[in-house]
């Protein structure tokens, strides 16, 4: 819809450093970023300034270096580790005479080669269009708004004005679809609720392990790879407890540094599962050196999409890659999980991970005595299958005499499906253990 300079894989990398960044750990990112869009990247030219320069961000001196690397080398696309204004790109494509892609940009068409579901893709095509509807700068002239002669008078519209009102469009339609997938998904988390079913979701930065973590506990098969972005699409699977419980877990798509405004309003629907979960497992690389800047990032983007307050407990990934490194629970000063360090890969820590999310869907657990018929075998069956019963013993009259720790509403559920009378009342037992 305009003239841009041709495309391709050769690229020069741009990363500037401004006062307060990190440039090494920006730079690791960066490169890994444009690795995965399959980027070759012949150089990396840095640099530093104070502030951006208004026209060409980098400003000339560094403008006329990058185009130097882009001549020498023959390159075919320079990418901007920032943010780039409609004119400063349009500034820069002038001067290097090759493509100029910013880091929106970058993101964007790492999410176009991700998306494999039709929900991704719609999310996808619209943050593209919301990218692209501010760089439709540069119209063809074939149709003028006036023009005079006989047979030269133009409809009235040109074709720049034509572009703008056909990605207006489609923005108003993929809205549209999206806002559809929003209501079923809203209509999805209500029956859930009203099954008293706690919703757990995973977030965390791109490539922490969440799809590799997702699939060892619910024992799904959802694509996992060793790559940024490798997961679009939010999957669902049921996730089951100790205590008799069950929940269902949320795989979402990773965060990272900056992510584009755009992409955030895009993937509203798929944001919102984080957002009105019961609990979010956010998922930390522990192999990752720079882990903690890491977290602070992503609980930036878990405000900006109103996730800030949900309930949370950091999951600290990759342990096996960390020497000496063992499965445990951290607790807070009211006892409460606050960290799980497991190894998603190996397996190991996963049961410890299993039973701190059920205390922190259930803090309190109820503990029932509950006698049994002979003829009550299958609940007495479910009973141990949800690893809910204490002890067991037998009385006079060969009845099952059993202490069970379970949420009351489950027993109750199970006793009433059994016809077997539910017990009256619960007494809360205040130290929640896991039975062995």
């Amino acid at each position: 819809m305009f003239d841009r300079p041709p495309t391709g894989q050769r690229a020069v990398l741009v990363h500037l450093q401004f006062p307060g960044a990190d440039f090494e750990s920006d730079r690791r990112e960066f490169e890994e970023l444009a690795r995965s869009a399959g980027a070759h990247i012949h150089a990396l030219i840095g640099g530093s300034r104070v502030k951006p320069d208004s026209g060409l961000f980098v400003g000339s001196g560094k403008a006329d270096e990058v185009a130097a690397a882009v001549a020498a080398a023959d390159i075919e696309l320079a990418i901007f580790n920032h943010d780039l204004s409609p004119s400063q790109e349009r500034n820069l494509e002038k001067v290097l005479k090759c493509r100029v892609l910013d880091r929106a940009g970058l993101i964007l068409d790492i999410f176009a080669s991700r998306a494999r579901s039709h929900e991704g893709k719609l999310q996808v095509e619209l943050a593209q269009l919301q990218h692209l509807a501010t760089r439709l700068v540069r119209g063809w002239t074939h149709l003028e708004r006036q023009k005079g002669g006989i047979g030269l008078r133009g409809p009235g519209e040109t074709q720049l004005e034509v572009d703008r009102r056909l990605v207006r469009d489609r923005i108003a339609t993929l809205k549209r679809h999206l806002e559809e997938v929003r209501r079923r998904r809203a209509q999805g988390r209500a029956s859930r609720r009203r099954n008293e079913v706690p919703s757990v979701s995973l977030v965390g930065y791109t490539n922490a392990g969440k799809s590799t973590l997702f699939n060892a506990l619910t024992g799904d098969r959802a694509y996992a790879s060793s790559q940024l972005f490798a997961t679009l699409d939010t999957t669902v699977r049921r996730l089951e407890l100790p205590v008799g419980e069950s929940a269902v877990l949320a795989d979402t798509v990773g965060f990272v540094r900056d992510l584009p405004h755009d992409l955030i309003a895009a993937f509203r629907a798929t944001l919102e599962e984080s957002r009105d979960a019961d609990l979010l497992l956010h998922v930390v690389d522990a192999a990752d050196p720079e882990r903690m800047a890491r977290i602070e990032q992503v609980s930036a983007v878990l405000h900006e999409i109103g996730a800030g307050s949900v309930p949370s407990l950091q999951v600290f990934n990759k342990i096996d890659l960390r020497e000496g490194e063992e499965p445990r629970i951290e607790f807070d000063e009211q006892g409460r999980p606050q960290r799980v360090f497991v190894s998603a890969r190996s397996g190991a820590g996963l049961d410890l991970l299993r039973d701190a999310i059920a205390q922190s869907l259930r803090p309190a657990v109820d503990v029932f005595e509950l006698t049994l018929p002979p003829a009550a075998g299958r609940l007495r069956a479910q009973l141990f299958e949800s690893r809910a019963v204490r002890q067991e013993s037998l009385d006079d009259a060969g009845q099952f005499r059993l202490e069970v720790a379970m949420p009351y509403a489950r027993l109750r559920g199970l006793c009433v499906a059994a016809g077997v009378p539910p017990p009256p009342e619960p007494r809360v037992f205040e130290e929640w253990e896991v039975p062995p």
